[in-house]
C-alpha cells in the first residue's frame, strides 16, 4: 500500500480551511477539480514520518492543519531541524527523484497528498499554480533565512523570544499573529534548533513568564501577555 493510498480519503476542497492560502488557490474550477481527483487526504500522528530522506520523491503535499519539521541526521546520528512547515505550507521536493530530508509531524497533522508527477504536469497546464508554488517556495526560503538569523545573531533570550514570535505568526489567521498557541516543538527540539541547551530554553521561558511577558498553559500552551515586549526582545 502506497503513501498516497494508505489510510487516505478523497479530497473535499470546498471545506478545506487553507483553500485561500495554499498553492491550489491559483487554480480555476476545472483545475481544482482535477487536483481534487488526483489527491488524497491523510492524517498523521505526532512523530510520524511523512516523507523520509533517501526515499523516492513520489508525492508532494499541502499541510492542512498541524505543523511539521524538516530535518536531516548527521553522521553522528544528531538530528538537525532545517525548517518548520505550518498550515498551507508545501511538503515534498518537486522536480527531484529523491528526498534529502525527513518530514515529520510535530503534532496531529492533516495533509492533502498528490502524486508528484501529476502535480508537476498540472503546473505546466496552469501557470498560475506554478506561480503560487514559486511564491510559496520563496516564502519558505525567507523563513529558513530567518531561522538562520535567529540562531546566529541573538543571545539566548532573543533566540527563544524570536522562535515564540515565529510560532505566534504561524498560528495566526492571515496577517494577524495569535496570542495563544501550542508549542509545536518540545523543549529538546527548540534547544536543538536554536543551538542552546534544554536547561537554557527552560530558564528563558521561566524568566519570560516571571516578567509577565508570557504565560504557560498546560504542557505545551503559550499565552502572549505582552507581544510588543516579546518582539522587542526577539527583534
Amino acid at each position: 500500500m502506497t503513501l498516497l493510498h494508505a489510510l487516505a480519503e478523497p479530497l473535499s476542497c470546498a471545506r478545506c480551511p487553507v483553500r485561500g492560502e495554499a498553492v491550489c488557490a491559483g487554480l480555476d474550477a476545472a483545475g481544482l477539480a482535477e487536483l481534487s481527483r488526483l489527491g488524497r487526504h491523510r492524517h498523521f500522528a505526532r512523530g510520524e514520518t511523512i516523507f523520509a530522506a533517501g526515499d523516492d520523491a513520489v508525492a508532494c503535499a499541502t499541510l492542512v492543519s498541524g505543523a511539521a519539521k524538516l530535518a536531516t541526521t548527521d553522521a553522528d546520528g544528531v538530528e538537525r531541524i532545517v525548517a518548520l512547515v505550518h498550515p498551507a505550507g508545501l511538503l515534498g521536493r518537486l522536480f527531484a527523484h529523491t528526498l534529502d530530508y525527513d518530514a515529520i509531524a510535530l503534532g496531529e497533522c492533516e495533509l492533502c497528498l498528490f502524486p508528484r508527477g501529476d502535480f508537476e504536469r498540472l503546473m505546466a497546464d496552469y501557470p498560475e499554480l506554478a506561480r503560487r508554488v514559486l511564491e510559496r517556495t520563496l516564502a519558505e526560503l525567507d523563513r529558513a533565512h530567518e531561522l538562520a538569523d535567529l540562531i546566529g545573531r541573538r543571545d539566548a533570550r532573543g533566540r527563544v523570544a524570536g522562535l515564540l514570535i515565529a510560532f505566534s505568526r504561524a498560528a495566526g489567521a492571515g496577517c494577524h499573529a495569535a496570542d495563544r498557541f501550542d508549542l509545536p516543538l518540545t523543549r529538546g527540539e527548540m534547544a536543538g534548533l536554536l543551538g542552546l541547551s534544554i536547561e537554557t530554553v527552560s530558564r528563558q521561558l521561566t524568566a519570560m513568564e516571571r516578567d509577565g511577558v508570557i504565560a504557560r498553559s498546560g504542557a505545551r500552551g503559550i499565552v502572549l501577555h505582552d507581544p510588543r515586549a516579546l518582539a522587542g526582545t526577539g527583534g
